[in-house]
């Protein structure tokens, strides 16, 4: 005999859930806007005064990061909103989403300063290595002070892991800029400017690749990157009493911080539904940090696995229906 019925008693919601509070997040990210975006347009004014290709690549990658930051920011706020019979899921994944973009992004600036850079290369323009030297040291200040205040925040979120990597690449670019301003004050060799501009694309670079992919993941619906499905896997049939085998186990997240799972359990046909259920859900929170789980159970043989073997000729549909008892987490079979 078949029972098939679903309910609440397999699932583990929590709609409301945000993973964590946004609220600190978003106050340090606001601030670093502002020192990003302030500071952004004194190296815009000082790399066109003093003609330093360096200073305004550098300029041009506080750009992206002055939107990345202000776009995680809005991103905070938004999801704020509570979920809704048309987001289920809240306004969450929009953080992963602008993180994304901003990593796009990137890839068009790195582009553009390496496109300035050789054109420098083919054409020298005079550097005022001065005015050049005054602004990289100040960049380097406030790129130091705005790393100091996104450090402490939660690098566990992508919008944060990215604009620190924003920032790390600015402070890097910084003292490129007053390496090559000290070339040229003591040498007057000018083309050690777009050269290490060149550097600077080239960590943008690696920045947008880190960023993008790592965003793409979560869209994508991939597997965390710190879970490993054989593991879990493995980690629940030898830890649950009466567990005979995991299958159908889909694993992804809605934001880094919000790992969701769907499995199937095959359990002995004296096992208890519900409490195999209450342990597996015990086990993916406390090994895993899977809060959100839906578990299906089936009694005796494996359902899908006699549909899997029907499919390529080694069963029947009749035969799964003969041999397999499958019923929610919270009913025994009759």
């Amino acid at each position: 005999m078949t029972h098939t019925e679903y309910d609440h008693a397999g699932h583990s919601h929590s709609h409301g859930f945000k993973g964590h509070s946004h609220g600190a997040n978003e106050r340090r990210i606001a601030i670093a806007a502002v020192l990003t975006g302030g500071f952004m347009l004194a190296e815009v004014v000082g790399g066109l005064i003093s003609g330093s290709l360096a200073l305004l690549a550098d300029a041009g990658h506080m750009l992206t990061d002055f939107a990345a930051l202000a776009l995680g920011w809005f991103a905070f706020r938004l999801s704020r909103k509570p979920s809704d019979q048309e987001r289920t899921y809240g306004y969450d994944r929009f953080e992963v989403l602008v993180a994304f973009v901003n990593g796009l992004t990137l890839f068009v600036i790195a582009g553009f300063i390496t496109y300035e850079a050789i054109h420098r290369l083919m054409s020298p323009t005079e550097v005022l290595g001065g005015m050049m030297m005054v602004i990289a040291v100040a960049g380097l200040v406030v790129n130091i002070l705005v790393f100091t205040i996104l450090h402490g925040a939660d690098r566990a979120n992508l919008n944060i892991r990215g604009a620190v990597l924003h920032v790390l690449g600015d402070l890097l670019g910084s003292i490129a800029a007053i390496l090559a301003a000290g070339v040229i004050i003591w040498t007057g060799w000018t083309p050690i400017d777009p050269i290490l501009s060149v550097l600077v694309s080239i960590i943008i670079l690696v920045s947008a690749y880190r960023l993008v992919r790592d965003a793409g993941h979560v869209l994508l619906e991939g597997t965390p990157q710190d879970i490993d499905v054989k593991t879990l896997k493995t980690v629940l049939v030898s830890s649950v009493d009466g567990l005979k085998d995991v299958h159908h186990i889909h694993i992804w997240s809605l934001t880094p911080e919000r790992p969701m799972a769907t499995l199937h359990a095959c359990i002995d046909e004296q096992a208890d539904g519900p409490d195999i259920t209450r342990a597996i859900k015990a086990e993916l929170k406390q090994r895993f940090s899977i809060e959100h789980a839906t578990v299906e159970v089936e009694y005796g043989s494996c359902a899908d696995e006699a549909v899997h073997h029907a499919q390529h000729g080694h069963g029947s549909r009749d035969q799964k229906d003969a041999e397999t008892h499958e019923v929610s987490s919270d009913h025994q079979p009759a």
